[in-house]
């Protein structure tokens, strides 16, 4: 049988697209290729935008910021000393890039200006930390990267 070379492109195209299809299928279908999202509620929090960029906003008026620094104990979180410690309410939310597994939140409760973190919560590597809380009816977010070892 002789192949002509129209049936030669065709033959060509088919073996190409079920290559590409063999490669897509692969890539859903195994759990060492993650893709997930980054954030379960991308769209929810892209509403929310305008909102925390007020809340950034009043976090940098503040005469003394919040400050997010790593210590030999884990991530130590210190609120403006002139506040009082009882009044501030919130969370603190920590997001893991790599890994979403081990992201988690925590309540603020204060016992001293000073939250820590303990470092046997938290693995090796880059953190993404939100603080945002509440003093007095007035709403605040503080961001910061750290890299925790």
């Amino acid at each position: 049988m002789k192949i002509n070379w129209g049936t030669g492109i065709v033959i060509a195209f088919a073996l190409f697209m079920s290559f590409i299809l063999y490669f897509v299928f692969k890539v859903q279908s195994d759990s060492k290729y993650d893709n997930e999202l980054v954030t379960e509620d991308y769209y929810k929090k892209e509403i929310r935008v305008q909102s925390d960029i007020r809340k950034v906003q009043n976090a940098n008026e503040l005469k003394v910021k919040v400050v997010i620094s790593n210590t030999a104990k884990g991530i130590q979180i210190a609120f403006p000393k002139e506040l009082n410690f009882n009044k501030i309410k919130g969370t603190v939310s920590l997001y893991r890039p790599s890994n979403q597994k081990l992201d988690f939140e925590i309540p603020i409760s204060l016992s001293s200006p000073d939250l820590l973190i303990p470092n046997n919560n938290l693995v090796g590597g880059l953190w993404d930390i939100s603080v945002e809380w509440n003093y007095e009816g007035k709403n605040y977010l503080n961001k910061q990267e750290i890299y925790f070892q």
